[in-house]
């Protein structure tokens, strides 16, 4: 007897991936609630993040799908602008970005060392001027990430 419906068919569980350790030691330097900010954190640290992330297999990591973090990230930074007080109303919003990372990554949209780089940024975002900072920085990344792309 055939079935009526008949099973879906289930993506194979891949092993959990970790990010490298040029990632974790580039995202262990971001620090945007310093003062003054790090003078490498726009620039090669930005560099190395980008470097990592443009090496993934071709189906991560792709612009549109990282455009999408940074696009809500920028929406946040200018809802927020300067007011602490605005961060800490919306603080546990902009650290949800961390769950939509993970389900992009379960997906397979983007790869551990994009996970991890965005975590760490998340959790050193602990002010409205480390969240300025922190676009700031995402934007440095996206911008040596095209350069190398092309």
């Amino acid at each position: 007897m055939s079935q009526l419906f008949p099973p879906k068919h289930r993506r194979e569980k891949q092993p959990h991936e970790e990010a490298n350790s040029t990632i974790r030691e580039a995202a262990s330097k971001l620090a945007f609630s310093s003062d003054p900010v790090p003078g490498d954190l726009f620039d090669s640290t930005a560099r190395t993040i980008a470097e990592e992330l443009a090496n993934a297999k071709e189906k991560f990591n792709r612009p549109t799908q990282i455009r999408r973090f940074y696009d809500e990230l920028v929406n946040w930074q200018q809802r927020i602008k300067d007011d602490e007080a605005a961060f800490k109303k919306y603080e546990a919003f902009i650290r949800m970005m961390n769950a939509k990372v993970a389900y992009a990554k379960g997906r397979e949209l983007v790869d551990a060392n994009f996970e991890h780089w965005f975590k760490e940024g998340i959790e050193a975002t602990t002010s409205a001027r480390a969240l300025k900072h922190f676009q700031f920085h995402f934007e440095a990344v996206l911008g040596f990430l095209k350069g190398l792309r092309g």
